[in-house]
């Protein structure tokens, strides 16, 4: 009998054949849960199977492009197989941000560590949650309602650029204010 990874990471193959540089609908897929899935992704988006670290990016990636949540839970999804995995914070990190044109408007664009790419707008809106011990947690939305915690490098480069009004700091990105806290 397969592992259920070595299982997953046969049809994953498949799929990566099938959707060549497309993101897999995971969305479309209700497949039933196989169980949990000895597999996490810590705060910093390091992903570990089995409490080893995942080192290979491309075998993240991958990971990440069939990654679905619901409700408070996240899913590796094929249309076959289901299998929850932890997430401490976000399955993903903000790593860097740009400035950009954005059909002519400023933007932000925003990078993750599987090197996605996004704009900072209303499809993917930036808020500050707050962690158990008080400290923030600046947020993204990155695709579907999978979030990103931005880096503290990234919340704090931000910061640099933000505009006060009333005594609160945003930037803005694509005609919309995102407020850092």
């Amino acid at each position: 009998m397969n592992s259920p990874t070595s299982s997953i990471l046969d049809t994953i193959a498949d799929l990566e054949k099938q959707y060549c540089d497309k993101l897999p609908p995971v969305h479309l897929w209700s497949p039933e849960l196989n169980g949990d899935l000895d597999m996490r992704i810590d705060r910093e988006g390091q992903w570990f199977y089995q409490g080893s670290r995942i080192e290979r990016l491309p075998m993240v990636k991958m990971f990440s492009t069939i990654l679905k949540r619901e409700a408070d839970d996240y899913f590796l999804v094929t249309p076959v197989e289901k299998w929850r995995i932890q997430v401490e914070v976000a399955p993903f990190l903000i790593t860097a941000w740009r400035e950009v044109d954005a059909n002519g408007e400023p933007g932000l664009a925003l990078a993750t560590n599987v090197g996605t790419e996004f704009l900072l707008d209303g499809d993917h809106p930036m808020w500050v949650d707050v962690a158990t011990d008080g400290s923030p947690l600046p947020s993204v939305m990155v695709r579907g309602n999978l979030p990103g915690l931005l880096s503290r490098a990234v919340y704090y480069q931000l910061a640099e650029i933000a505009t006060e009004e009333d005594g609160r700091f945003f930037v803005q990105s694509c005609g919309e204010r995102f407020y850092l806290g």
